[in-house]
């Protein structure tokens, strides 16, 4: 009978402690759908739907410690797309997950890699992506994008460049 009671004991104290472990990580969200949401626009360059994820005051860090508005960043993304043929995420490799975090704001992580063809020289990229989005009431207030711009930034100055020397040479004749 001692042993019985033992066990009981030990039950309720582990089901206390599973049901007050506070859940920290999610694979489905409200915050998930906004932010796949707001992928989809950008691969369609539906950039008003883009922007309706953002908070009006939102802050974007694209590979810096420097912020950028939302309208900027749509700019940003408007130039980088329109020299692009085809871009996209390959949602086959990708990953995205919710996280509350020690102060309890909540954050959506995305990993995934970024493809796209450049239109002027027809030239694919694969570039890895990594996202962190932190929102507030269902809307982004500070995304943080980081990518290696190595390759990308490399064609896009050889493009400058051979243009500028074709403009030299137009120039000469």
């Amino acid at each position: 009978m001692r042993n019985l009671m033992y066990i009981v004991v030990v039950a309720i104290l582990f089901a206390g402690c599973q049901q007050a472990e506070e859940k920290r990580y999610y694979a489905e969200s409200a915050e998930i759908e906004t932010l796949k949401a707001g992928i989809a626009a950008y691969e369609a360059a539906d950039w008003d739907k883009w922007r309706s994820h953002f908070a009006d005051t939102a802050k974007i860090y694209v590979n810096s410690t420097e912020a950028v508005s939302v309208d900027e960043r749509v700019e940003g993304l408007k130039g980088m797309s329109a020299a692009m043929s085809s871009y996209g995420f390959d949602r086959e490799d990708d990953h995205i997950e919710m996280v509350l975090d020690k102060k309890d704001q909540t954050w959506v992580y995305y990993w995934a890699t970024h493809k796209g063809t450049i239109a002027a020289t027809n030239k694919s990229l694969a570039i890895p992506v990594h996202l962190a989005v932190r929102f507030v009431d269902g809307k982004i207030v500070t995304e943080h994008v980081y990518f290696d711009a190595t390759a990308m930034n490399a064609e896009f100055e050889a493009i400058a460049a051979a243009a500028e020397a074709e403009a030299e040479t137009e120039a000469e004749n």
